[in-house]
C-alpha cells in the first residue's frame, strides 16, 4: 500500500504518515534488519574469531607444555627449562584472557537459565504438574500465556506445513494395541539403555551420565589434549554405544553414579507406557494389552489406504498429525526438554522409493544450512556453513532431495519462531544411532544453557512401516503409477518346489519362503549364483535363524513383463516435531535484559509478533474512569480483527506496567492518556525499540494487524 493511501487511511497531519511507514517497515516487516539481529550477526562473527583465536591459544599451550616435559626429562640446564616455563606461564595467561573474551561473547541463552525459569514460573508460561501434591518427575501443565503461546507456534505449524504443502491433516488416539507396535518394531526396540546405583537401586540413564561425567572431566581440563579430544569424540557418540560397549566404558573412565557409588552394567528399558483395554487383568494377553503411543507416526501408517483413496490415488502425498506422545523417561530433567507427556508435531510424506525428488525444492535449493554431518562428528567436531542444500544433495552427504526440502523447510520454521541461527544446527545421526527404520537422519539441535538439545528429527524411514504392517495384516498397503505408453519391465521370480520346503523346514516353511520373497531382485540373482555354484545357500532370518536352502529347493528366474502400471510400497521422508522443546528453545533464544532499573532487572521476552501469545495491551495512564470506554472500544475492535489483548488500568506506574507486558513477550502496547480524550489518539509503543507512536483510536488495530 503507498504512503499517500496509507495517509488518507490513517488522516495524520502532513508528515506523520511516512514516519510511521517507517517504524512499520522497520518494526514489523523486517526484523531481519534490526538493530538486535545485526548485533547478533556481528556477534557470530566475533565469537568465530575468537572461537578460532582460542582454538590457537589451547594448541600453543598444549605444545608448550609437552616441549616443558621433554626439557625436564632431557636433564638440560635449568636455566633452559626456567625460560621456557615463563613462556609456557605467558601463554597459559593469554588464553585465560581468551576464555574470558569467549564466554563474554556467549549468547545470552547460554547464561541465562535462572532468569528464565524464574519468568516463566512467576509468570505462569508452564510449573509442575500436581505441585500442591509434591509434583511428579516429568510432568508439566501450561498456564495461560504458555497455552497461548503453544496455541500460535502449533498454528504457525500448520500454516508453515499442512497449508503451504497441501498436506493431509489426521488425528489418530493416543492408545495403540500391542500387535500394531509389535509390528513397527517399538514393542522390541523402543529402549534407553538404563544403569542402576549398586547400593541404593536408583536407576540412571547410562548415556546421560556418560555425557555428564565427560562434561566435568572437559571442565576441569587445560587445554587440548588428546585425551580431550578422545573424550569429546566419545560424548559425541553416548547414545550410539551398545551395553557391552558403555559397561566397558564405565569401568575404563571410572564413571560413578551422583552419589559416587558403583554402576550395573547398562540394560535396555523399553520407553512405552503399557496398559489394557478393556475390564479383563491379563497384561500379558496381546489382546487387551495396549501402549500409549510413543509417536502419532503408526496412525497415519494405519489409515494409508485412507489417505491414498481421498488423495484419489496421487503421489507423492504428504499427511500430518498433531497430538500427544508418552515416553517413560528413565530420568526426567531438564524442565520441558525431557518429559514423559508431551505434545507433537509428525509429517509422513510418502514417496515412490524410486524417485525421491521434490517438486518444491528449487525454492530452497540456495540456502545454506549449519549441517553437522557424522563424518564430522568422528573427526574436527565443526558444523559446516558454507554449502547449499543442493550441494548437500548432490553430494550424497543428505540422502535425497524430499529429506534435504524439509531440512530447509524446518529451519525457516524454526527461526520465523525466533531461533537465533547461531544456535541451530542440523546433526546427522551416527550409524550405530540410526532408528531402526531409518536409512538417514538429521536432527534439527537447537543450543540453549542446556546444550544442545534434538527438537526437530528428519528420518528417511525407507518402505519398512508399511512394507510391516502389509506382512502383519495381509492388507496391502501399496501405491502405483500408470505409464504412458506399456512398458517391458524385467523382475526375479522365485520358483519354490514346496514338496521339498515343507518336510525340510516344517513350520519354518512361511517363513523362509517370505523372507525369500521379501529379497530385492539384485539379492535374489545373487542367491542364484549361490545355488548354482555351490549348491546352497544360507539364510538368515529377522530373528536371526538360520537356514540351508539348495538347489532343488528353490530357482530364480528373470521374467520380461508388458505393464502399464507399476504397483510398489511407498517410502516415507518424516519430520517430527517436539512443540515443548520447540517453546523452551523460543524463549531462551528470545530472552532480554534492559539491565537493573529501580533495582531490578527489567527482562522480557522478544517473541516474534507471530507467536505472541498476546499481541498487544492496552493500558490507561491512569486509573480515571473516563478511559475505560475508549479501552472498551479498543478492545471490541481487537476482538473483532481477531488480534488478542489485554487490558491494564491498574494504579502502578506506567512504567512498571510495560515492563509487566514486556515480560511475557506482548509485541506492542497501547496507552489512552489524557490527549486521547480530547482527539481521539493513543500511544503505540513497540516493546523492543519502545518507540512510540500516536495513532487514531479507530485504526490502532489495523496498524497492529499489519
Amino acid at each position: 500500500m503507498s504512503f499517500l493511501k496509507i495517509s488518507k487511511l490513517l488522516q495524520f497531519p502532513k508528515g506523520t504518515s511516512c514516519r510511521l511507514m517507517r517504524f512499520l517497515v522497520h518494526i514489523l516487516h523486517c526484523p531481519a534488519i534490526s538493530p538486535f539481529h545485526t548485533a547478533t550477526r556481528l556477534s557470530m562473527v566475533q565469537t568465530g574469531e575468537m572461537q578460532t583465536r582460542l582454538d590457537e591459544c589451547r594448541a600453543k599451550v598444549a605444545f608448550q607444555g609437552e616441549k616443558v616435559r621433554t626439557l625436564k626429562k632431557s636433564g638440560v640446564p635449568q636455566s633452559e627449562v626456567t625460560s621456557e616455563v615463563e613462556a609456557l606461564l605467558l601463554l597459559k595467561h593469554e588464553l585465560a584472557d581468551v576464555e574470558r573474551q569467549v564466554e563474554e561473547l556467549k549468547p545470552l541463552y547460554c547464561r541465562c537459565r535462572t532468569q528464565l525459569e524464574n519468568l516463566a514460573k512467576r509468570r505462569s508460561f508452564f510449573f509442575p504438574a500436581f505441585e500442591i501434591y509434591g509434583g511428579t518427575a516429568g510432568l508439566f501443565d501450561w498456564g495461560p500465556p504458555g497455552c497461548a503461546i503453544k496455541a500460535e507456534v502449533e498454528s504457525l505449524w500448520r500454516r508453515h506445513f499442512v497449508l503451504y504443502e497441501d498436506m493431509l491433516e489426521v488425528s489418530g488416539t493416543c492408545l495403540t494395541p500391542h500387535n500394531v507396535l509389535k509390528t513397527s518394531g517399538h514393542v522390541d526396540r523402543f529402549c534407553d539403555l538404563m544403569t542402576s546405583d549398586t547400593k541404593t537401586g536408583d536407576c540412571y540413564r547410562a548415556d546421560k551420565l556418560l555425557e555428564d561425567f565427560i562434561d566435568a572431566k572437559l571442565a576441569d581440563s587445560k587445554g587440548i589434549s588428546k585425551e580431550t579430544q578422545k573424550l569429546e569424540l566419545i560424548r559425541r557418540q553416548a547414545d550410539s554405544f551398545s551395553t557391552s560397549e558403555m559397561y566397558e566404558l564405565f569401568q575404563k573412565l571410572g564413571v560413578q553414579s551422583p552419589l559416587g557409588n558403583a554402576l550395573s552394567e547398562p540394560f535396555p528399558f523399553n520407553l512405552m507406557f503399557k496398559t489394557r483395554i478393556g475390564p479383563k487383568e491379563d497384561l500379558t494377553s496381546e489382546t487387551t494389552t495396549a501402549y500409549l503411543r510413543p509417536e502419532t507416526a503408526q496412525g497415519i501408517f494405519v489409515n494409508f489406504r485412507r489417505l491414498l483413496e481421498y488423495n484419489a490415488g496421487r503421489m507423492p502425498f504428504a499427511a500430518a498429525q498433531l497430538g500427544l506422545g508418552f515416553r517413560n523417561e528413565i530420568a526426567p530433567r531438564n524442565g520441558l526438554l525431557r518429559v514423559r507427556e508431551f505434545q507433537m508435531a509428525e509429517i509422513e510424506h510418502f514417496v515412490d522409493p524410486k524417485d525421491k525428488s521434490h517438486s518444491k525444492f528449487s525454492d530452497v535449493a540456495e540456502l545454506k544450512l549449519p549441517l553437522f554431518p557424522k563424518k564430522n562428528q568422528l573427526s574436527d567436531g565443526k558444523i559446516i556453513r558454507n554449502i547449499t542444500i543442493r550441494e548437500a544433495v548432490e553430494s550424497q552427504m543428505i540422502n535425497n532431495e524430499t529429506l534435504g526440502y524439509f531440512m530447509a523447510r524446518t529451519f525457516l520454521f524454526l527461526t520465523n519462531c525466533g531461533i537465533q541461527e547461531c544456535g541451530l544446527r542440523f546433526r546427522q545421526h551416527l550409524d550405530t544411532e540410526m532408528a531402526h527404520y531409518a536409512s538417514d537422519c538429521w536432527d534439527a539441535e537447537i543450543e540453549t544453557s542446556y546444550g544442545w538439545v534434538e527438537c526437530v528429527g528428519h528420518a528417511d524411514r525407507a518402505a519398512y512401516d508399511l512394507t510391516h504392517h502389509t506382512k502383519a495384516t495381509k492388507t496391502p498397503l501399496v501405491a502405483s503409477k500408470r505409464y504412458e505408453e506399456p512398458r517391458l519391465l524385467k523382475s526375479v521370480e522365485m520358483v519354490a518346489n514346496r514338496a521339498l520346503l515343507g518336510p525340510a523346514f516344517k513350520k519354518d516353511q512361511t517363513l523362509v519362503l517370505e523372507s525369500l520373497e521379501e529379497k530385492s531382485d539384485e539379492e535374489k540373482l545373487l542367491i542364484e549364483n549361490d545355488l548354482t555354484t555351490s549348491g546352497s545357500y544360507v539364510l538368515q532370518v529377522c530373528n536371526g535363524d538360520k537356514f540351508t536352502i539348495t538347489r532343488p529347493m528353490v530357482k530364480f528366474e528373470t521374467v520380461e513383463k508388458k505393464v502399464s502400471e507399476e504397483t510398489f510400497v511407498p517410502g516415507v521422508i518424516e519430520p517430527s516435531f517436539g512443540i515443548g522443546r520447540i517453546i523452551y528453545c523460543i524463549l531462551e533464544h528470545t530472552f532480554r535484559s534492559r539491565g537493573i532499573e529501580d533495582q531490578e532487572e527489567r527482562c522480557f521476552l522478544s517473541l516474534p509478533i507471530v507467536i505472541a501469545p498476546i499481541k498487544c495491551s492496552v493500558l490507561s495512564i491512569s486509573t480515571d474512569a473516563r478511559f475505560n470506554p475508549i479501552m472498551q472500544t479498543i478492545k471490541g475492535d481487537m476482538v473483532k480483527l481477531g488480534v488478542s489483548s489485554k487490558l491494564d488500568s491498574s494504579g502502578a506506574s506506567i512504567g512498571k506496567r510495560y515492563a509487566r507486558t514486556d515480560e511475557i513477550g506482548i509485541p506492542f502496547g497501547i496507552t489512552v492518556d489524557f490527549q486521547s480524550l480530547k482527539d481521539g489518539t493513543v500511544t503505540l509503543r513497540e516493546r523492543d525499540s519502545m518507540q512510540q507512536l500516536r495513532v487514531a483510536v479507530r485504526v490502532v488495530g489495523w496498524v497492529i494487524i499489519q
